[in-house]
């Protein structure tokens, strides 16, 4: 598709592979824009019956490129406030990255995530709209954003995917989920070596592949629905009016500068680099 999204079909699985490793898979527009392209294309075509999301170096992904220029003191520098403000801020996120991790789990046809070393912040945004996540050893999660003033990326799945408690402590302390914990508390499905997982994810997407299309669209609706039923959507709805309304209060905080608080940025993308 790009270079920053690899894509190719090997008996009937969708390989989708995040590919700018050397700034840790960093998801800036373009990235965003064509891995939304892929997963479509998988949905159509039906020689497909799995997904398979994966990364190209490192780490699978350091969430939101937050990359600026030296003379550039905030990580929202780029953005036109005068001309776009809040709406724009609320429209462009609800467009680019709730709505397209939205799009990715109600995908039909059935995914798996294979991660590996850091998944940060945004990086929870493509692990988890996938129905199985297969972690390596190394791999670990965090949403440090609560740094930044914000209490959690826009696709607020931490309580559906960790329980209430775990999901507090996540947002409270931003701190670190390893691998083996994640697969206790039923976020991870399994953990293998790293230089398995390439290798153990094709394998469970090959197992997958091997049932009746129609029959697995179906079961990963009928689960999709019981979630539905239990209120995911509208709870994932209304924490991200809670986000933008954050924007919002940073906006105010630092006189119309700003989206985010910038006051521990240094710290926010030291842990960007996997360090």
């Amino acid at each position: 598709m790009s270079e920053n999204v690899l894509y190719e079909v090997v008996d009937h699985v969708a390989v989708i592979t995040l590919n700018r490793p050397n700034v840790h898979n960093a998801q800036n527009p373009d990235l965003l824009h064509d891995l939304d392209e892929c997963w479509t294309r998988a949905a159509k075509d039906n020689n497909v019956k799995v997904i398979l999301l994966q990364a190209n170096g490192k780490n699978f992904s350091a969430g939101h490129d937050l990359s600026v220029k030296e003379d550039e003191k905030d990580v929202f520098a780029t953005f036109d406030w005068e001309t776009r403000g809040i709406t724009g801020q609320y429209l462009w996120e609800q467009s680019h990255y709730f709505e397209y991790s939205r799009r990715w789990r109600n995908n039909p046809k059935p995914s798996i995530a294979a991660v590996q070393g850091a998944c940060i912040a945004a990086g929870l945004m493509l692990c988890w709209p996938c129905d199985l996540i297969m972690a390596a050893d190394n791999a670990w999660f965090s949403d440090p954003t609560i740094v930044m003033g914000i209490a959690g990326v826009e696709y607020h799945g931490h309580t559906w995917e960790l329980g209430p408690r775990k999901a507090k402590q996540m947002l409270f302390t931003a701190d670190r989920i390893t691998a083996a914990e994640a697969e206790k508390l039923g976020m991870v499905n399994e953990v293998v070596a790293l230089d398995e997982l390439r290798d153990a994810a094709m394998a469970m997407a090959q197992k997958i592949a091997q049932q009746d299309l129609f029959s697995l669209i179906m079961a990963k609706r009928v689960v999709n629905q019981t979630m539905d039923t239990m209120g995911q959507p509208a709870a994932l709805q209304a924490a991200f009016d809670i986000h933008e309304f954050q924007h919002t209060q940073c906006l105010a905080l630092s006189g119309g500068k700003s989206a985010v608080l910038t006051r521990d940025v240094s710290k926010l993308k030291k842990n960007n680099t996997g360090g």
